[in-house]
């Protein structure tokens, strides 16, 4: 057997590199490969994709079992692939597009429906498909037909048709004034109009670009409702605990009143006489002070006072022999 290093290294090299290249498609087709990706691919053919786009979920009851892998137009309708995996689908089974969040991402709900089993070679029909209809492609084209009007040519011409139908019967008059009043307040309200619809625009973008933010807030708003639920016992025990306290103090105070009110208007009196008072109080309490501290200096070595007296007798002014008596 010839060594490895002896062996033709263009061989081995080109050997490697397709190894590589097969490796790198793999790691890009890895849901198409039998072991890895898994899931079977199924079809079902719409009036419209109606903003639906690739990666998109697939789900049935609200459980995702797949995604979205390919969307194409035939002839007139669109036809959408979905790989699926862990789901059994009868030969009935319905198929809608449904909106996932409020700024319009989209996923496909299935209904399995009918006996047997549905062929992944077997695309959904249309009657038994269903697309919504998107509100912002229709505001975003109303915005162009109304931008590209010419407001004060569309009053000329109401206006000259007023006169062209003057001569006619007091109806048809009276629905082409109207029409031209109409005409007249819409091209008053054309730069009020445009103001809004750009604004709008601005708006959309705005929530498009906070879209996962939203989304969060809207997971952890569910969180806190949650959590609440889980709760509610506790707080219906605490809100009916506290009906009752409230109930027994008023029961309380009403079996207690005659004895409650000579006390609390006694204690008013009280109340009263200190507030009159109140600046001997602060006096005597600012005087307690320095008494309280040389008491407690007198009694802090024991039992007993530990005081003097000061010049309670004169104190001899000289000192020598003599100066306390004989013999000192």
């Amino acid at each position: 057997m010839t060594p490895f290093r002896e062996r033709n290294k263009v061989v081995i090299g080109a050997t490697g590199l397709v190894l590589i290249l097969l490796l790198v498609v793999g790691a890009f087709k890895t849901d198409a490969l039998p072991f890895i990706g898994g899931g079977q691919v199924y079809a079902a053919d719409f009036s419209e994709a109606a903003g639906l786009q690739k990666m998109d979920e697939v789900r049935v009851a609200g459980v995702k079992v797949g995604k979205v892998v390919g969307i194409e137009l035939k002839g007139d309708h669109v036809v959408v692939k979905m790989r699926l995996k862990g789901v059994q689908l009868g030969r009935l089974t319905k198929a809608a597009i449904k909106i996932k969040t409020v700024l319009g991402r989209k996923y496909i709900s299935l209904e399995p429906d009918g006996d047997g089993t549905l062929e992944p070679s077997t695309h959904i029909p249309v009657s038994r498909t269903t697309a919504p209809f998107d509100i912002s492609p229709a505001f975003q084209q109303l915005a162009g037909t109304v931008g590209g009007i010419d407001s004060a040519q569309l009053a000329r011409s109401f206006t000259t048709l007023a006169d062209d139908f003057r001569g006619s019967p007091a109806e048809v008059r009276a629905s082409l004034d109207g029409l031209s009043r109409l005409s007249k307040t819409i091209a008053s309200r054309d730069a009020k109009l445009r103001v809004l619809l750009d604004r709008a625009s601005g708006v959309t973008a705005t929530l498009a670009a906070r879209d996962q933010d939203l989304v969060a807030f809207l997971k952890d708003s569910d969180l806190v409702l949650q959590e609440i639920k889980a709760r509610r016992e506790a707080i219906h025990t605490l809100l009916t605990t506290t009906t009752e306290l409230s109930n027994q103090l008023i029961a309380l105070v009403r079996e207690n009143r005659a004895t409650l009110a000579p006390a609390l208007q006694s204690l008013r009196g009280v109340v009263t006489v200190l507030r009159k008072n109140q600046d001997n109080l602060d006096a005597g309490i600012e005087r307690l002070a320095p008494f309280v501290r040389l008491f407690a200096n007198n009694l802090g070595n024991g039992r007993w006072f530990d005081t003097y007296v000061w010049n309670l007798t004169s104190p001899p002014t000289t000192f020598g022999p003599g100066s306390f008596g004989k013999g000192s």
